[in-house]
């Protein structure tokens, strides 16, 4: 009938030994797979690291650093050392500026105010706004941010910085460096012909420009860094690069920034681009919290500091063509949040529907 040791013996040592529940029931152990690049978490869905929660290039709520070191700990405007400039880069270099902007016009005549306000019959405004920020007045503004960025940094510590943003190690012309680079402070509208000229150059926008801060302030609290007058231009030329790179459709190479300072190579370039990126930890996304948040502060440093933003009265024709901006705005959104898919009906719910016919 069968072997009867084979179905109905036990194996030797199997003998009277119960087995364990939980060795029945625990789960198989997990092996680690593999991540495909199928299963690749995108980079603005990664977590930002806990000691980076509070930067204020991720964080909405968090001040800017630019806007607190242009302030003193009591609230008021820091002085400026650079002089008066009729083509708007530093109006006003006195820290005795007033709270409110009430001009006293016993001692100014009308014919000198410089600063226009609005009444119930008249309307000025700038042409300047979030979605479509002034060049001129942005590039005006992230210089002046630099500025204070160099200014009001820490001088009692010596100055972290790394050898690829080190000047006097990479020149970006080929004039000697002087020996005392690291102590010639500049002033802001050196900055600012340093940005307009790779901006007008490279034809970007104003929204780079604001990108451009944000990844410069990412880079000092990432790297742990100061920008100092050693570093500055490499520092700012690295923000720009990627900025356009990730910002603009039409992104600028970077053999083309090679044409705009032509004493530096495209190795050179390469080797900014990939250490800034590793700098950064790849973190490149920047959400449009983030980005209103900069350009908001941006325009209350410029208030601060009496930058010129030249302002216009409202005419029909001006109002005109902000309505069609808002509608163009609004249409886009309303395309952006339709469905791709139409919505079908199942054949449940269908009734059969009857169609008259006409007999002759």
């Amino acid at each position: 009938m069968g072997n009867a040791n084979a179905c109905c013996v036990a194996p030797q040592g199997q003998r009277g030994k119960k087995k364990d529940r939980s060795d029945v029931y625990a789960p198989e152990p997990e092996v680690p797979k593999e991540e495909s690049s199928a299963n690749l978490q995108h980079i603005s869905d990664r977590e930002v690291a806990e000691d980076h929660e509070e930067d204020p290039s991720n964080h909405p709520r968090a001040s800017t650093i630019f806007l607190m070191k242009s302030t003193a700990p009591n609230g008021k405007v820091l002085e400026l050392t650079s002089h008066p400039r009729q083509d708007g880069l530093l109006v006003h270099h006195s820290s005795k500026k007033r709270n409110n902007h009430h001009i006293n016009h016993q001692h100014v005549s009308p014919n000198n105010l410089t600063k226009k306000f609005s009444s119930c019959s008249t309307i000025y405004i700038d042409d300047s706004t979030v979605s479509q920020p002034n060049l001129k007045n942005t590039l005006k503004c992230v210089a002046l941010a630099i500025y204070y960025h160099i200014k009001n940094r820490d001088k009692d510590e010596i100055c972290k910085t790394l050898d690829i943003f080190d000047e006097k190690l990479h020149p970006l012309t080929k004039d000697p460096v002087p020996d005392n680079y690291d102590g010639i402070e500049p002033e802001h509208r050196h900055i600012y012909r340093f940005i307009r000229t790779l901006f007008s150059a490279a034809q970007l926008t104003a929204e780079c420009a604001i990108i451009t801060l944000v990844y410069l302030e990412r880079l000092l609290t990432y790297a742990e860094i100061d920008i100092a007058p050693c570093n500055w231009k490499r520092i700012v030329l690295g923000a720009i690069l990627l900025a356009s790179k990730v910002w603009d459709d039409q992104a600028v190479w970077n053999v083309d920034y090679c044409q705009i300072l032509r004493d530096i190579t495209v190795e050179d370039m390469n080797a900014l681009e990939r250490q800034f990126l590793e700098l950064l930890q790849f973190n490149i996304n920047v959400p449009s919290s983030v980005y209103a948040k900069y350009y908001f502060d941006l325009r209350s440093l410029a208030d601060a500091n009496d930058l010129i933003f030249p302002v216009e009265q409202l005419s029909k024709e001006r109002a005109q063509r902000l309505e069609a901006t808002s509608r163009a705005c609004e249409e886009k959104m309303k395309e952006g949040n339709k469905p791709e898919l139409k919505r079908t009906v199942s054949a449940e719910n269908m009734s059969p529907r009857l169609s008259r016919v006409v007999l002759s």
